[in-house]
């Protein structure tokens, strides 16, 4: 989850004239909302890793 997270930041700074199909979808709720739910699924993904990274 924190690498699709970090994934979907960087795409649009990497080359912003492409539409992603997977990245689009967010788009359609405005930008605000679009950054927030790309920021909310890296933070997400940060904590479960951080949380679990020493279990076995």
């Amino acid at each position: 989850m924190l690498l699709v997270g970090l994934v979907s930041l960087a795409l649009p700074f990497i080359n912003p004239n492409v539409h992603y199909i997977f990245l689009t979808w967010i788009d359609t709720w405005g930008p605000g909302v679009a950054w927030g739910i790309r920021g909310g699924i890296t933070l997400v993904g940060l904590f479960l890793w951080l949380r679990y990274r020493g279990r076995d």
